[in-house]
Order: C-alpha cells, then sequence, then structure tokens
C-alpha cells in the first residue's frame, strides 16, 4: 500500500486548518485533511479591524478584499437596560467585515491548494499512533483507505478536538452555551454595518448585515434553558426574536424575513489543558473555544493557525522549545479572553437570579 508522506498533517480544513496549511505550503511537505469535500453553511461571523494586519502579513489582504464582505463598523448593544455603542471609527486599521462565510472558507482552502499543500476532501482520520519519532494515520475516504505519516500534525477539527485528546490532552468546558440561528433576507439595506445585540432573562441575541442584502439572527443561551422547542418549527427563532423591543424595532426597520431553516451550534467557552505535545499541535477552536460574545472566533482560528505553523516550522528545523512558548503563548491568550468575557456578562444585572446570569457571575458576588 502506498503511504502519502508529509512533514506536517493538519486535519480540519476550516479557517484555523486552511490557515496553518497555506503559512507551511512551499517550505514544507503539507496534507491538508477535511472529512468535507465544501464547508458548510455557517453562522456569519465577524473578523475585527485588527485582521486586516494579520492578513496582510500572511500576504492575503488584497485577495480578501476582493471578495466584498459586508463592512463591520462596530457593535450596538441594548445590555443592562440601556444602549451601549462600540465603533471602530477611531481605529488606525479602519472597520472589520461581517463574512460570507463559505465564500471564506472555501477561499482560504482554495489559498492554501494554490501554495502547494494537498488537500484531500471527504477523508477522516480513522486512526492516528505515533510512529518512529512522528505520525501514521489511517484514512477513510469516499475510494477506500488509505494511510499517511508525518512529522507533524495539527489538530484543527474544531470544539471536538480529536487528535489533541487521542495524544492525552484534556478539554476542559466553561458553560453549556449554544448558539440557535438562522438566516435571511431584508428589504433596507444596513447603511451603519454595526452588529446587533440584546440581552434577555434567558441569554442574549445577536443580529448582523451580510452581504447581498441577507442578515443573521442567532439566540445565545444555555442548552438545557430551551425546554422542548423544536427546531424543525421554521418560523419560531423569529417569532421569539420579534418579542424582545431592540431586536424587533431592527428587524421591522430592515424589512427582515427568515428563509433558512433554525439551526443549532454548539458556542460554549472550552480549551484543552494543553494546547501542543510532542509532535502535535492544536488550532483554532480545537485549542480554544470562544463564546461569540467576544466576536473573537474567526481572529482566534487565523491568529493560532499562523501561530501553530510558526510553532511547527521552528519545530521541524529542530527548535525543541516550540511546543513549550506555543502553550505559554495560548494559555495568555485564554487568560485575557476569560477576564473580558466576565467583564462583559458582569455588566448585566437585571436578572441576577435567573439560571443564565447567575451561572455567569463571579465565584465573589455570588
Amino acid at each position: 500500500m502506498t503511504v502519502l508522506q508529509a512533514d506536517v498533517l493538519v486535519v480540519g480544513a476550516g479557517p484555523a486548518g486552511a490557515t496553518a496549511a497555506l503559512n507551511l505550503a512551499g517550505r514544507h511537505r503539507v496534507l491538508l485533511v477535511d472529512r468535507l469535500a465544501a464547508p458548510l453553511a455557517r453562522i456569519g461571523e465577524s473578523l475585527p479591524p485588527a485582521a486586516a494586519r494579520l492578513l496582510q502579513d500572511m500576504g492575503l489582504l488584497d485577495a480578501f478584499l476582493r471578495q466584498g464582505h459586508a463592512p463591520y463598523h462596530g457593535n450596538r448593544a441594548w445590555w443592562n437596560g440601556a444602549w451601549a455603542e462600540h465603533h471602530f471609527l477611531s481605529d488606525p486599521d479602519g472597520h472589520g467585515w461581517h463574512l460570507a462565510r463559505g465564500t471564506f472558507d472555501l477561499w482560504l482552502r482554495d489559498e492554501a491548494r494554490q501554495r502547494g499543500a494537498a488537500l484531500l476532501a471527504s477523508a477522516r482520520v480513522a486512526d492516528i499512533a505515533p510512529d518512529d519519532g512522528g505520525w501514521r494515520v489511517r484514512l477513510e475516504t469516499r475510494h477506500g483507505t488509505c494511510d499517511a505519516a508525518a512529522r507533524i500534525v495539527i489538530d484543527a477539527t474544531g470544539r471536538s478536538a480529536r487528535l489533541a485528546r487521542k495524544a492525552g490532552a484534556q478539554r476542559r468546558h466553561s458553560d453549556r452555551l449554544i448558539s440557535i440561528w438562522q438566516y435571511g433576507h431584508e428589504r433596507t439595506p444596513s447603511a451603519r454595518g454595526f452588529a446587533h445585540i440584546e440581552a434577555c432573562e434567558y441569554g442574549w441575541w445577536y443580529s448582523a448585515p451580510l452581504p447581498g442584502q441577507r442578515r443573521v439572527l442567532a439566540l445565545h443561551t444555555d442548552a438545557d434553558l430551551l425546554g422542548n422547542t423544536s427546531l424543525r418549527d421554521a418560523g419560531w427563532l423569529e417569532a421569539a426574536a420579534r418579542r424582545l423591543p431592540a431586536t424587533r424595532e431592527l428587524l421591522e426597520q430592515q424589512g427582515y424575513g427568515a428563509d433558512t431553516p433554525a439551526l443549532a451550534t454548539p458556542a460554549h467557552t472550552a480549551a484543552l489543558d494543553a494546547a501542543a505535545g510532542p509532535g502535535w499541535f492544536a488550532a483554532g477552536d480545537a485549542a480554544l473555544s470562544f463564546d461569540p460574545l467576544s466576536s473573537q472566533g474567526i481572529f482566534n482560528a487565523l491568529y493560532t493557525g499562523l501561530a501553530a505553523a510558526e510553532a511547527a516550522d521552528r519545530t521541524l528545523q529542530g527548535d525543541t522549545t516550540a511546543c513549550q512558548q506555543y502553550n505559554a503563548e495560548l494559555a495568555a491568550i485564554g487568560a485575557a479572553y476569560g477576564r473580558h468575557l466576565a467583564y462583559c456578562y458582569g455588566q448585566e444585572t437585571r436578572w441576577p437570579s435567573a439560571p443564565f446570569w447567575s451561572r455567569r457571575r463571579p465565584l465573589a458576588a455570588r
């Protein structure tokens, strides 16, 4: 049986995995594997202005700008009974972007392939084991099974972190947050490009404009607080949103109408106890999963994808400290994120005894 040879095997071709692959390709033999032939529809995500510098450093900014993602000028939140705005008018990097996720994810895959990474889609890792200072991997594809050998593996499998856990890492969850979301159209183009947030007793709502007069609408709550709500009822999410004063006003102003089913996606905070080990690195949601309230999920995927690529490159060149440094960097990111998230949730004090909010109060305030 022919064995596919690679210096780095990247499992998961989402933003984190594709970013890692495109930054390693050209210098090393890279095999990028994903279980899907093409990216699935996902909740719309945003990139903050600082992402422009990251994309520029990777030689991606010009191609990214040509895709026509919707401008993201800041956040407007009805929080603790008052409006709060955070805008990017004075940001030296300009505005951010509301992403058309399918376009964005597919573009990153293509960039990795154009830079020299081999892409094997519709394939999954059936087995992986250490082998002679590297890894031996059994892959299942539509055409059968094949083996691959790699010196380093990058786990970009998302919140499952399947490979890192198989290597011995433990994943720690901080909450049970889920996102229930759907897409729709709006009759009135969004002039300001603001993301909209509204807190309620059982969680918080989010909406943002997307390219082509599209809009995403999402509820974030804990999984056990949903009760008997049925996702098969196509109209319940929009109907629930229209019972909230600020969100109702937004949807009416924009002439919003849902045109996709409601889907549920895990959105909890989670982290590995170690984001790297001998011969492996985890990136994106596999390493650190962020609450969407932080608006940092895709930026974190790009950043950690690049950081994992740099650490893998140093490891291949004989740097024995790369793994330790990567773990320290991601631990610092996780700590800063935790402080910021606790502060944001702590600003909402209207429902202190409601389960959603009491779970997010600092221990000292309980």
